[in-house]
């Protein structure tokens, strides 16, 4: 009985062992293909997710591509805002690798410059064949104008002690500098014999405080005169392709401009105003000199004169020896073309202006059209939103008969000649008013000038805030500061530093 008892337990055993065996195999293999599944689920996720990385990046390339395209259409074709089209854009093009296989398309989208702008927003969406999958890229670019200094220069330049620059400065000559230079201070020569000291000097140096020593002495850090340094044998800068190009400015004048014919007199006196208007007058008479000793042999000097208008004094409203010809709207495209000289103050408004005084044709230096400011020439606002270029075949002139402090808001170039003060000694007086000494000149803009550039003459005995000597003349505190939005949004038609677009600013939108 016993026996048959543990044989009976014995196979129930085994058959529950049997049991347990075949639940235990059946869990585990639940669990072996749920991993299976989930390995393959992954690894086809992977798959997706490499295939949908490798298509982002194609379309990525592709939208770069497009861009790409369309800064070397604008480096052939400068002016072209439609693809070789005559349509509006998206502009599409299909893409295709190495062996002509399609891989996708790109669709541009071109903004043109405003007037007076030379920035140009490319918009570029790549995208890949047979597939949603798309990237979009913004590119912007421009062109640098010619306002790219506080101060640009042909000449040997000297900067006496009361100047302030706030901006960069580059010459093809030397620089004497005795103010003080918020930015680089630049000269394309090494070493150059300085006329005023008859010495042989460093392309960039001052005389403040303990001079410079000359070369090759090494030039020591002169911080507090040039606070962000100072380089000398730099790249020439190119006057001939910097210079304005009269001509070409005329043409756009009677096209969409606005063309002055010569005066018949001395030329014209052009004041601006802030609800996009110019009142222009034919001067008649100008200030004579107050006597035969006022320009102490200044004569000299090409085209000396008072540059002022007779009985014009710039703090009084009337316009004696002056005739008002009329009052007439900026023109469409910015630019008015003046073939005299011309006196030029005012205000604007959320404007652009380009002025110019030239006359095409002439060779003679002491017949070139100069443009002269004796009164504020101001912005209302200096959020970029206005600009006025000056642009004189000459000289831009601030003429005897001038403010005691003047503002001038505006790029100045002198295509000939200088921009800056002929000088007038201390018997250069009007009714008792000392018109050869003024206080200070404040200029927000640039300046580019063919031959030297100043608004003072210092001397030994020309004192500053102190008692006035004999032998200095002009502005005694003269602020530059550079107008940085002049260098991609210049005023209309602005002389370019180049024909080649540079990219200002690179971003993805998509």
């Amino acid at each position: 009985m016993i026996k048959r008892f543990f044989e009976w337990n014995k196979k129930r055993n085994s058959n529950q062992n049997r049991g347990d065996i075949l639940v235990t195999s059946l869990v585990f293999g639940a669990i072996a293909l749920m991993v299976v599944v989930g390995l393959i689920n992954w690894g086809v996720y992977i798959m997706k997710s490499i295939r949908a990385t490798v298509s982002r990046e194609q379309a990525f390339q592709i939208a770069e591509a497009g861009a790409d395209y369309y800064q070397w259409h604008l480096a052939q074709y400068p002016t072209d805002y439609q693809d070789g089209t005559s349509g509006s854009g998206p502009y599409s093009h299909d893409f295709f690798d190495k062996d002509g296989n399609l891989l996708g398309s790109f669709h541009l989208t071109i903004t043109p410059p405003q007037i007076g702008s030379t920035v140009v927003k490319i918009v570029s969406e790549g995208r890949i064949a047979s597939s949603s999958i798309a990237r979009k890229i913004e590119k912007t670019m421009a062109i640098p104008s010619l306002a790219r200094y506080a101060v640009v220069a042909n000449d040997n330049m000297r900067f006496g002690e009361g100047t302030e620059v706030f901006g960069p400065i580059q010459s093809n000559g030397g620089i004497r500098f005795d103010g003080v230079a918020h930015n680089l201070v630049s000269s394309a020569m090494s070493t150059y014999r300085d006329p005023d000291t008859g010495q042989t000097e460093w392309g960039v140096y001052t005389n403040v405080g303990t001079d410079d020593p000359t070369p090759p002495t090494a030039l020591p850090n002169r911080s507090d005169i040039f606070i962000a340094g100072r380089q000398v044998g730099v790249p020439r800068t190119d006057f001939v392709g910097l210079t304005a190009g009269l001509t070409n400015l005329q043409t756009l004048a009677r096209a969409g401009g606005k063309e002055w014919t010569s005066s018949g007199s001395k030329g014209y006196h052009i004041i601006l105003r802030t609800d996009g208007k110019y009142d222009i007058y034919k001067v008649n008479s100008l200030q004579a000199s107050p006597n035969s000793t006022c320009s102490d042999g200044g004569d000299s000097q090409v085209q000396w004169g008072t540059w002022s208008i007779k009985n014009k004094n710039p703090n009084d409203s009337n316009q004696p020896n002056q005739t008002y010809i009329g009052r007439y709207n900026f023109p469409t495209n910015g630019v008015i073309f003046v073939n005299d000289h011309v006196w030029i103050d005012g205000q604007i408004d959320s404007a652009r202006l380009t002025v110019v005084a030239g006359l095409i044709g002439n060779t003679d230096p002491t017949k070139n059209a100069n443009i002269t400011i004796n009164s504020d020439l101001i912005y209302s606002s200096y959020d970029g939103t206005n600009s006025v270029g000056l642009v004189a075949q000459g000289n831009i002139n601030v003429g005897l008969v001038s403010e005691d402090d003047i503002r001038i808001d505006a790029a100045l170039v002198a295509e000939k000649g200088r921009v800056g003060r002929f000088f007038y000694n201390s018997s250069c007086s009007i009714s008792g008013t000392a018109y050869w000494h003024r206080d200070s000149l404040t200029l927000y803009g640039m300046i580019a000038t063919y031959v030297r550039y100043g608004f003072a003459y210092t001397g030994n005995s020309f004192n500053c805030g102190g008692s006035i000597g004999s032998t200095g003349s002009g502005y005694c505190i003269r602020d530059i500061t550079y107008d940085a939005n002049l260098l991609y949004a210049p005023p209309p038609s602005f002389p370019q530093a180049t024909t080649q677009y540079q990219v200002i600013s690179w971003r993805e939108i998509k």
